[in-house]
């Protein structure tokens, strides 16, 4: 049976830039990969959380959100609506319970989610719940957790301590990241914003550097059960 990967991602792009090389990579492999996003994306701009309001740019995040994850043959996308940049006006629960809902249905042997000290709150508050749904007990189907970067937010807090352990050589796949990323027209930046094409290239340039190759992602575990 092939293994299971669940992407646990806060926002839509987030997969993305987090480790849509390596997931590209690893379906090309034989696994079998899912997508679920927590939050809508859309409304930490505005004064008050109004979702009606932003509602035709909701649907056309949701249809960049499909052909993104369609580019590198992610099986499904589950969506949740939990507030941009609010997830600390939620209980941690509702966002344990959505996460679990997804795992229980897929039941993946890997997760690959947020790196705990992101500056994003909504980034920080995915870790823990990701943490706490996948508790190690007997029955539990994930082994592997592995956390992230997201580019404008884990290298944006300070003190820095992202210090990755696992890096996969992404030289075949890099081209369909850059593809997926393309995808997401609205919420692209232009260079130098790290959140750009040539962001994310040099930055899998840069740890790829590291470790003796051309292009590389870069990931913490968290948990690995072998």
């Amino acid at each position: 049976m092939n293994k299971k990967i669940l992407i646990v991602a806060a926002h839509p792009d987030d997969e993305v830039l987090g480790c849509f090389g390596t997931v590209a990579r690893l379906i090309k492999e034989g696994y079998e990969a899912y997508t679920l996003i927590l939050g809508e994306g859309k409304t930490s701009r505005d004064e008050k959380r109004v979702v009606e309001n932003k509602k035709d740019e909701i649907n056309i995040l949701n249809n960049e959100i499909r052909k993104a994850n369609d580019i590198i043959g992610i099986k499904k996308v589950f969506l949740e609506i939990f507030p941009d940049n609010r997830f600390d006006s939620v209980d941690l629960l509702d966002i344990i319970k959505a996460i679990s809902k997804v795992k229980d249905e897929i039941k993946p042997d890997i997760i690959f989610t947020h790196y705990e000290k992101d500056l994003n709150i909504d980034h920080q508050i995915t870790y823990k719940a990701v943490i706490t749904a996948t508790r190690p007990v007997e029955k539990e189907s994930v082994k592997e957790i592995y956390s992230f970067e997201i580019l404008s937010s884990t290298e944006w807090n300070y003190p820095l301590s992202f210090s990755p352990d696992i890096f996969f050589d992404i030289s075949n796949t890099i081209d369909l990241k850059i593809s997926a990323m393309k995808e997401y027209n609205s919420e692209l930046c232009q260079y130098p914003h790290p959140r750009s094409l040539e962001g994310i290239e040099l930055n899998a340039k840069y740890w790829g550097m590291r470790v003796g190759k051309k292009v590389v992602e870069a990931f913490k575990c968290v948990r690995a059960i072998k």
